[in-house]
């Protein structure tokens, strides 16, 4: 009930945007200069990259926690829950970046968190091996996409590069770390299916 209890909490500050970062965000110092040299319309795409990346660790922080609680172990718990917490950083650095960039977060927020604590929890049930398993797969799908964005990023938004380079590197250790704590690895069917279920979170919260 206790963990119950602080797993809704959880979502509410992922939802309402009540948490604070441990880290800095990265490129911070150059979020004010580059806006200028912008147009409308890149600030417009950026914002809409910002806006999916956002959603993204909404629905990771809901990922963990539905995992977390149908853990099967205190250690698999703990390693979730520091994952978790690391990637509230990853939250507030792109509502920063989002503000500077004259935007807000998805509107479809509520929904993706709801459908990915559901998936978590019930990939939790299935065993701490096929649940760390999951969280790889899932940061090999994040680590592409976050590959992907910074390529479609206009070329003065130094600032929001910063920050997807830096979540990158922080998805990609998080991955390790699932495998060296027992992850089985996911086949590239699985990972097919979780790709094109990323498609649908993405097409959508680009502009909602």
């Amino acid at each position: 009930m206790d963990r119950l209890i602080l797993g809704v909490d959880r979502a509410l500050r992922a939802l309402t945007g009540q948490h604070t970062p441990t880290r800095a965000a990265p490129g911070g110092e150059a979020a004010g200069e580059e806006m200028a040299a912008m147009s409308d319309a890149e600030r417009t795409h950026a914002a809409g990259l910002m806006r999916v990346n956002h959603c993204g660790e909404v629905c990771a922080q809901a990922l963990y926690e539905g995992q977390a609680l149908s853990a099967g172990s205190e250690e698999t718990r703990a390693l979730l829950r520091a994952a978790c917490d690391e990637e509230i950083d990853h939250l507030a650095w792109c509502e920063e970046r989002l503000e500077q960039l004259g935007s807000r977060p998805s509107l479809l927020n509520p929904l993706f968190y709801a459908g990915s604590w559901g998936l978590g929890v019930a990939t939790g049930l299935l065993g701490d091996r096929i649940s760390l398993g999951f969280v790889e797969a899932t940061e090999h799908q994040v680590v592409e996409h976050l590959s992907h964005h910074l390529d479609e990023l206009p070329e003065a938004d130094t600032a929001s590069r910063a920050v997807l380079e830096q979540m990158r590197e922080d998805e990609t250790r998080h991955g390790e770390q699932a495998l060296a704590a027992g992850g089985g690895e996911f086949g590239g069917l699985r990972k097919a299916v979780m790709g094109l279920v990323a498609r649908v979170m993405t097409v959508t919260t680009y502009r909602i």
